[in-house]
């Protein structure tokens, strides 16, 4: 069995007459734009071969014949012979736009890009298990282009005319362009309701793509074709004659046999042929929805119905919109023959896709042929437009395996499609800038990008992209963002996810200069020490740390004390006898305080010293803790290393207090104190004379600066002198009120 050309109809698709700008009677200017245009492209293709072989002029007369053969108007026709004069004009767009208009000239630009870009997706080397990859990246393309309807018109009427002329010239197709024209066009064409088309598309795909399959269904339906056509003639008469007794008006038709279709339901139902009902089927169209039932009553009432193969898609319509009632019923000689029955909108909708129904509607009694000037056509046109798609979209989520599809004003408002230079597809959010792009192809090209090319063309970083551009990213060998990407102000970002990867940088440096503080500080104190040749990971894991730039981390933040490590590296000292003093007592008056002002619960008096960890002062809640040698330790009661050590050693930790000071002269204690301040000159003096004014000695300043996401950060140390430290507090509000100053706490 042959596949048919198109049959010509003077209805147009609906999908078509959202091409043009009001569908009607074609007029003398049309036609004579399109002899124009076909007059212009003429020289241009002449002689001319397209990549697939066929000669480019009779290319684009059959993309023009396969456009009339499903209802466009010249004006439509006419666009496929400008799109290929394109490739062979030096500045297409000017050209065209200046003798045929800019409606026209878009669409040149846009539909060639597209198919130059699809090649380029075609030709490159990809393996097996990358094919999903590649065709979901030539739906994507199709889908960026899918705004302008004339581009995915264009597009299946030229894989159609391709595939047509593999065939004709029994040349062999390329297996990946059969494979792209069965996985992506033919659904295409489905979804959008041109099942001429996607009948034809399925059957030329399949044909190449299993050659031995085909063969052998199109030799079964060659083999007894006389004897069923003759069967199919009986069924139809019998049933015209009965429904006219009935004064039913209908038209009964035998329906085309697709070669795919059949061979699909014998494998995947595992059938021969002859139980496949396609092999036999018939169509019957009438007026209206009453009559849709009657005639399948008088079907089932003529012959015997096959159990289970009842459909009604009137009640509940497919996705697409499509609507019939299926039936399968045994003929006189227990034969299957399959019999659908539908309106004339219906029918109209199945042969020629998703706006059929609104334009049925409003044509009222007037039937499909034309639309009600009473009706508000431009805003019936943009119903529709959304209608198409809506489709595209259920398309797509075909292809994702399933879900809600989200709303077509959603998708095509919200998301972009641009490309690289190698053809893939790159999914963006509307206004995305090449930095979005650089980021979403990979994240290590973002942080080297510093420049961009848009469709050949140097453009600012901070320029919104539009679908279908092709982007390419200019970037160094070594370097990273820059703080400015993150300004809203500025515009050079507009994806999340991008500005959550460059955050994620500016804090892995902030982190990173962290850890060198915190390794500075602890390769000084093993120099201090004597202790160079240890290794700094094995001090780690014996403090409890995972690995070195875990507790370099924490030190270089000042939340853990370089102590710890110190007393990890001096050698235990002998455990004293239980039953010797541990400290010297010595005799003082009841009440009053050793040196440091601690005196130790229940004991007449021990060595005290405050501890530099965490530097207790009145009248903070302190611990003691019994030490070898230095007697009792006394720090803050919530003190981190206080608590460690206790758990180790709980029986070391006594009860102590402040008490009276010995002389009347005030007694000072030093504190720590962290500052964190946007960095800027004369932020040391304005901290300095806040200590200076409070009458709080400063011992000890140390300062760093690095920069983070917030910009040049200063941390500042610095150890004072206090009598109480509930002053202090008084003192750092003072502080955090300084110009600049982020945080001002006691350490």
């Amino acid at each position: 069995m042959k596949t048919g050309l198109l049959d010509r109809t003077q209805t147009a698709a609906p999908i078509v007459q959202l091409t043009d700008e009001r569908h009607g009677e074609a007029t003398s200017a049309e036609q004579s734009q399109l002899a124009r245009a076909r007059a212009f492209a003429e020289p241009l293709l002449g002689g001319q071969l397209l990549d697939t072989g066929e000669d480019a002029l009779v290319h684009a007369d059959g993309v023009a014949a396969i456009l009339e053969g499903i209802g466009a108007a010249p004006s439509m026709r006419a666009a496929a012979y400008l799109v290929y004069a394109g490739d062979f004009l030096n500045k297409p767009e000017e050209v065209v736009s200046k003798a045929f208009g800019p409606s026209y000239a878009g669409l040149v630009m846009h539909t060639r890009k597209l198919v130059q870009i699809q090649r380029a997706a075609r030709e490159a080397q990809v393996h097996e298990e990358k094919r999903a990859e590649q065709t979901e990246r030539v739906r994507k393309m199709l889908l960026a282009f899918s705004r302008d309807l004339r581009v995915v018109l264009l597009r299946l009427a030229s894989r159609l005319q391709t595939l047509r002329h593999f065939a004709s010239t029994k040349t062999e197709c390329p297996v990946a362009l059969a494979r792209e024209s069965m996985q992506v066009f033919a659904p295409l064409a489905n979804r959008l309701g041109i099942w001429q088309i996607k009948w034809e598309l399925e059957d030329l795909a399949f044909r190449f793509t299993e050659p031995a399959q085909y063969k052998t269904v199109a030799r079964l339906l060659d083999e007894k074709r006389l004897e069923r056509e003759q069967g199919i003639e009986r069924f139809r008469t019998r049933l015209e004659e009965v429904l006219a007794q009935h004064q039913i008006h209908a038209e009964v038709q035998g329906r085309p046999k697709h070669i795919y279709s059949i061979w699909k339901k014998m494998r995947g139902k595992g059938l021969d042929f002859e139980r496949v009902f396609d092999v036999r089927a018939m169509r019957v169209i009438v007026p209206d929805i009453p009559d849709c039932y009657a005639v399948l009553s008088h079907v089932h009432a003529l012959w015997t119905p096959v159990p289970g193969e009842y459909d009604d898609y009137i009640a509940r319509p497919k996705p697409n919109g499509y609507q019939s009632l299926h039936t399968v019923v045994y003929d006189d000689q227990h034969r299957a023959v399959e019999v659908q029955i539908r309106t004339q909108a219906m029918h109209d909708h199945a042969e020629h896709g998703v706006a059929a129904h609104w334009a049925y509607k409003e044509a009222g009694t007037k039937g499909y042929a034309g639309v009600s000037a009473a009706g508000d056509f431009d805003a019936q046109i943009a119903e529709a437009r959304k209608t198409v798609l809506r489709q595209l979209l259920a398309w797509e989520r075909d292809f994702a395996g399933g879900g809600d599809a989200p709303s077509a004003d959603a998708v095509f408002d919200d998301r972009i499609y641009v490309f690289t230079p190698q053809a893939s597809v790159v999914e963006l959010p509307v206004d995305a800038t090449p930095i979005d792009f650089a980021y979403s192809v990979h994240t290590d090209l973002g942080h080297r990008c510093r420049g961009a090319k848009v469709d050949g063309t140097m453009v600012p970083l901070n320029t919104p992209l539009q679908s279908g551009q092709t982007v390419e990213i200019i970037s160094v060998k070594e370097g990273g963002p820059s703080m400015d990407w993150l300004n809203p102000e500025l515009n050079y970002l507009q994806s999340h996810r991008s500005r959550a990867k460059v955050r994620a940088w500016f804090n892995a440096l902030a982190q990173q200069h962290t850890i060198a503080r915190g390794r500075e500080a602890v390769e000084k104190l093993l120099q201090r020490e004597g202790k160079t040749a240890v290794k700094l990971d094995d001090i780690a894991t014996q403090l409890g740390f995972r690995q070195a730039d875990a507790l370099f981390e924490v030190i270089g933040k000042d939340e853990y004390s370089l102590r710890n490590i110190e007393t990890l590296l001096r050698p235990p000292e002998a455990a004293p006898d239980p039953d010797e003093v541990i400290a010297q007592r010595r005799s003082r008056p009841d009440g009053e305080a050793p040196k440091g002002g601690v005196l130790v619960v229940g004991l007449e008096s021990l060595l005290t010293n405050l501890a530099r960890c965490c530097r207790p002062a009145p009248p903070d809640a302190i611990g003691g803790y019994v030490t070898r040698g230095r007697g009792v330790a006394i720090h803050r009661a919530d003190c981190t290393n206080f608590r460690e050590m206790g758990q180790r050693v709980p029986e070391r930790v006594i009860a102590v207090e402040w008490g009276i000071p010995r002389s009347d002269k005030a007694v000072v204690y030093p504190v720590d104190v962290q500052v964190e301040a946007a960095d800027r000159q004369g932020l040391l003096r304005d901290i300095s004379e806040v200590f200076t004014k409070e009458r709080m000695n400063v011992t000890n300043v140390n300062t760093q600066s690095a920069r983070d996401l917030r910009g040049s950060t200063a941390r500042m140390s610095f150890t004072v002198e206090v009598a109480d430290s509930a002053r202090l507090n008084h003192v750092l509000g003072l502080v955090g009120k300084i110009e600049g100053v982020r945080s001002a706490r006691r350490r």
